[in-house]
Parts: structure tokens; C-alpha cells; sequence
């Protein structure tokens, strides 16, 4: 169990504080943002390499930012992607005017969020390039790479990558060999008992006593297959023989790693590594520098990982340069002379609200009594989402609709004088930045679409909501290449926009064909537990969620329906 915390929901922004407050002489904390650059600020001429992804894995991402490695590191709450603005944030304070590097594990979540800001920043006219890790082999099989997760493997492909960039190569050459290493990187983990958020009392998943689970993900995903308990010798066999089935033709040196994800000791990570090492050199494998230690972690989780990346003579270079970060030193640093570029900053703050129409206004307060009454909802059922969200995912679906809709409302809020396109813009703006995820980005999507198909000048009536809301589903389904079907929140969105509109079409009031398309909803939702899921980090486990409904879409039939009683209200309720 995670014991020492304040206020659960402020876990993040405590250990970033405190990290701040431990390391300045190797970071600096970008103000308004949730993450780090490295002390200096970007280095002028130089390629920044700007990594991420949730919190919970120290030394990843803040821990290894420094000379020779990251430039940035942008981090979500436990478990969950940074917000595309967060991601934005920090990419603008690490840019050295040379071109940056997005690099993260291939989770939707972080895809959604990192493409998200790097359109943004390419329209500030920086070259971006996006980097995501690949290395779990457990979680696609050999022939669907393209699906696999990041995991440990991150840690190697990073330290490539930034003493690339440390060593002056151009923007071209930095995406190239980090896509190199990626695709010669290859990992596989086992869990021995599961990993518990802060605040809560039960883990994320649990193993059974005397066994353990195999092809684990870092962010409380259980492990693909279970079996009894075995010694450290049958342990390593486990652990090496898969990544060795996949070893390239002719591959002999490799970057080898024993990782640590949190509660498994020291002394039993070398004890494993006596017994690892041997069968790798019996293989014909040749260690360069390896690894032992907690790299990638994951939070209080007992178990390890191994990952080999397979080396040729330009990447071990890369893999033996120095380094000097908090978390990670190696070598003698010869700091290149840079100078601080002057070309960063953040962006421009938003101009005063246009002004509404009264009926516009008068829409704006149905939606902030909407949104006071979706966070009501969200906070009652934040266990249950929770639970539904952890047979197959990393449990934090609960707890990240919680964070956005809290700050949705406080957005909505504060923009008091808006119409409604202005209140639902700042409401998902808000809840995007919060929320973080898949669920941050999307729903961010959603709420801003909805309004900007409303505007601030006329009337909202019911075809023209319906007319909305459809746009604003058809907006998620286009940025996140989901499909119907692939068990997302998209299953209870679409019935719903269907029955709204045909409700409305057969001549019933918007509350009443609101509230029984909402019905639809609902049931959509609870029939996706007979779906397989086929995208996000349910994937994997895709027969184990096979029972369960979808969090996202159990949680979109909950919002829809409490907003049907809104509707229901008098206007002036």
C-alpha cells in the first residue's frame, strides 16, 4: 500500500513539489505546468528530448532529467497520460529552436494527448517528432509490434536518444536511432502482488498466494497468464527465454536490464540477475553495462522485468555515453558549452469572453447545473468505476472523470458573464487538463465541440443540442480512431445520439427524448461486457474484460442520464 500522502487527489503535484525542492541543481520546474526541464533551460542549437507519461514510475520521467538523457518530462497523475496542455507546456519550455523529440510508451492515452500538442506546437512552427516505445511482448504477438506497450524497455530507448541529442546530432538523426533502439528492444515482467493507489486500501489487481503472473503492465495491468510459484532459477528461464525466441539474426551485444517495479528488494533483484546472466552469456548474448535496480516502477508493486535491447556498434556508443541526472549517473560529463535559448515560452493567455445573447446565457446556466450535477455522479460511483476499469485497464477511470469534472464545473464556473460556447470551451479545457488520459482528451473534445456547435448568439432548442452533441461524438470516433464495436465509451455514445434524434423526429420534448435515449445509453454500455476489447490498455487482457462492461461507456450511460434530470428541472430549479 502507497502510506504516505495528504490529499489523495493531490499525490502528483506533492512529489512534484518535493522532487523540485530535493534536485534543483539538476531541474527546473516549468511554472503552471506539471513537470520539469533541465537546470539551464533549453540548451540553444540543441535537439530537446521531451519524455512522459503518468506518475508512479520513478525514476521515469522527472528522474532521469538531466545532461545525457531527457530535457523535459511532463507527468500525469498516477497512472495517466499528461493533458495535451501539460504536454504542450513543458515541449515549449524545453525547445532549444533545433526541433524536439516526443517520446513515451504506447499507450492511447499518451498518443492521443502527445499528437494532440504536437499539432500545437508545429503550428508555433517547431518541427516535432513523436517516439513511442514498443517493448512489451506480452501485450501483441510478434507479427502486431506496431500494438505492443512501453514498458522498462522506455528507459534504454530514452538514454539512447538523449545522448544522441547531448552529442549535437540533428533532428533527423535523433528520431532515427531512437526508432532504431525501439525496434531492437524487447521486454517481459512478472508481478508477484499488485500495486495500490493512494488513499485506497485494496490493490489494483491481486495474485494468488504461492503463484505469480507473467506479461504484467506497469500501471496495475494483471499479468497475461498465472502460475505457481517457482525459485529464481525457473524465474530468469521465464523471464529470458521469450525475448531470446525474438532475438534479431546475428544480434550478440546487448543493453540488458533487470528492472525493479517497486517493493521487490535489491538483494532479490541481484540474486535473480545470478541466475539471468549466465543463461544469456550460454546463450551467445554479450551484456554491455547492464542494469539492476528500480528503472521503471510502479508505485508498490512486488515483481521485475527484464529487457534486452539488441546492440550494433552506433547504438552501444549511445548506451555507454555519460550521463547525469538525479537518478541515473554514469561516466565523466563534459558538458558541451550552450547557451540558453531565448525562444521558449508559454502560450498566449485567452482575450476576454465575446458577448453573449441572453439566450445563450440562459444555456450556459443549464450547462454548469449540468455539469454540478455529472460531478455529483461521477463522485457516487467513483469505486465502481474504478473496479470495472481495473479487471482489465489500471483502475483509474473513477478517480480521472472525478479530477476532470471537478474542474469542469470550477471552469464553468468562473466563466460567468459567457454564453455557452464559452462556458463549455473553458469546461473542457479544464477537465482536459485535469483529467488526463484518454477520457481527458476525449471528453475535452466532446464538451468543445458541443459548444462551439452551439456558439454564443442564438437560442439552443432541441435539434440543434441533438445536432451538437452528435457532432461532438463524431469528433471523439474521428481524433481516436476507435470503432463501434471496440469497446469504448463510443458504444454507449452513438446509441444514445441515434434515439436522441429519433425521440425527437417521433415528437417527444427534448427531456423526455433526452432521458429515454439516455436509457439506450445505458443499456448499450451494459451490453459491451460481451465485447472484446480491441484498443486502449484493456487490449491485452481482451479475454479477461469479457463479463464487464466498459468503464468509459458505463460511465457516459451515468453522465447522460443525470443529465437528463437536469433537463427535467424547472429553469429556474
Amino acid at each position: 500500500m502507497t502510506k504516505v500522502y495528504n490529499d489523495p487527489a493531490e499525490f502528483k503535484n506533492e512529489v512534484i513539489n518535493g522532487f523540485a525542492l530535493a534536485y534543483p541543481d539538476y531541474v527546473e520546474r516549468v511554472p503552471g505546468a506539471s513537470g520539469f526541464v533541465r537546470h539551464g533551460g533549453p540548451r540553444a542549437g540543441k535537439v530537446s528530448l521531451v519524455i512522459g507519461g503518468g506518475s508512479g514510475h520513478y525514476p521515469s520521467y522527472s528522474g532521469v532529467t538531466g545532461v545525457g538523457f531527457a530535457d523535459g518530462a511532463v507527468l500525469g497523475d498516477v497512472f495517466t497520460s499528461p493533458s495535451t496542455e501539460q504536454v504542450y507546456r513543458i515541449a515549449r519550455a524545453a525547445s532549444g529552436g533545433a526541433g524536439l523529440v516526443l517520446a513515451f510508451g504506447n499507450y492511447a492515452g499518451d498518443r492521443l494527448n502527445f499528437a494532440a500538442a504536437a499539432d500545437r506546437l508545429r503550428a508555433d512552427g517547431i518541427d516535432v517528432r513523436i517516439v513511442y516505445v514498443t517493448d512489451d511482448i506480452a501485450s501483441a504477438d510478434v507479427d502486431e509490434t506496431g500494438k505492443r506497450r512501453g514498458i522498462a524497455g522506455t528507459f534504454t530507448v530514452y538514454k539512447i536518444g538523449g545522448a544522441a541529442a547531448e552529442r549535437g546530432d540533428g533532428l533527423d538523426a535523433v528520431e532515427r536511432v531512437m526508432r532504431k533502439a525501439n525496434a531492437r528492444t524487447f521486454s517481459f515482467g512478472v508481478a508477484f502482488s499488485g500495486c495500490t493507489f493512494p488513499g485506497r486500501s485494496e490493490p489494483l489487481f491481486a495474485v494468488a498466494t504461492r503463484t505469480m503472473d507473467f506479461g504484467l503492465g506497469i500501471h496495475g495491468e494483471p499479468g497475461v497468464r498465472s502460475d505457481a510459484w517457482m525459485p529464481a532459477a525457473k524465474i530468469a528461464s521465464a523471464l529470458a527465454e521469450p525475448l531470446l525466441a525474438e532475438r534479431p539474426e546475428g544480434a550478440r551485444r546487448a543493453a540488458v536490464l533487470l528492472n525493479g517495479l517497486g517493493a521487490t528488494k535489491y538483494e532479490e533483484l541481484f540474486l535473480l540477475w545470478s541466475n539471468v546472466q549466465p543463461l544469456l552469456v550460454e546463450a551467445g548474448v554479450e551484456p554491455v553495462m547492464p542494469e539492476v535496480g528500480e528503472l521503471v516502477t510502479s508505485l508498490d508493486m512486488a515483481g521485475c522485468s527484464l529487457s534486452i535491447t539488441w546492440l550494433d556498434d552506433e547504438l552501444e556508443e549511445l548506451w555507454r555515453a555519460p550521463a547525469h541526472t538525479p537518478a541515473f549517473r554514469r561516466g565523466s560529463v563534459a558538458v558541451a558549452t550552450f547557451e540558453r535559448y531565448a525562444g521558449s515560452a508559454s502560450a498566449a493567455t485567452a482575450g476576454p469572453a465575446a458577448q453573449a445573447s441572453p439566450e445563450s446565457e440562459r444555456a450556459a446556466a443549464m450547462a454548469r447545473r449540468a455539469l454540478h450535477a455529472m460531478t455529483a455522479v461521477a463522485v457516487e460511483h467513483e469505486d465502481e468505476l474504478a473496479r470495472i476499469d481495473a479487471v482489465a485497464g489500471d483502475g483509474d477511470h473513477g478517480s480521472g472523470m472525478v479530477r476532470g469534472l471537478r474542474a469542469a464545473e470550477s471552469a464553468a464556473a468562473d466563466a460567468a458573464q459567457g454564453g455557452v460556447e464559452t462556458v463549455l470551451t473553458a469546461a473542457a479545457t479544464a477537465f482536459g487538463d485535469r483529467a488526463g488520459g484518454t477520457s481527458g482528451v476525449l471528453w475535452g473534445l466532446f464538451l468543445r465541440t458541443i459548444g462551439q456547435s452551439l456558439g454564443d448568439d442564438d437560442p439552443v432548442d432541441a435539434v440543434r443540442l441533438a445536432r451538437a452533441v452528435r457532432r461532438g461524438a463524431d469528433a471523439m470516433k474521428d481524433f481516436g480512431k476507435a470503432e463501434l464495436g471496440d469497446k469504448t465509451m463510443l458504444d454507449a455514445i452513438f446509441p444514445f445520439v441515434d434515439a436522441l434524434d429519433a425521440n425527437l423526429a417521433a415528437g417527444l420534448g427534448l427531456a423526455d427524448a433526452w432521458t429515454a435515449a439516455a436509457r439506450s445509453a445505458v443499456k448499450a454500455a451494459a451490453a459491451t461486457a460481451r465485447l472484446v476489447p480491441k484498443v486502449g490498455r484493456a487490449r491485452p487482457l481482451a479475454q479477461r474484460s469479457v463479463g464487464t462492461p466498459d468503464a468509459g461507456a458505463t460511465s457516459m450511460g451515468l453522465l447522460l442520464t443525470v443529465v437528463g434530470q437536469v433537463l427535467c428541472l424547472p429553469t429556474d430549479a
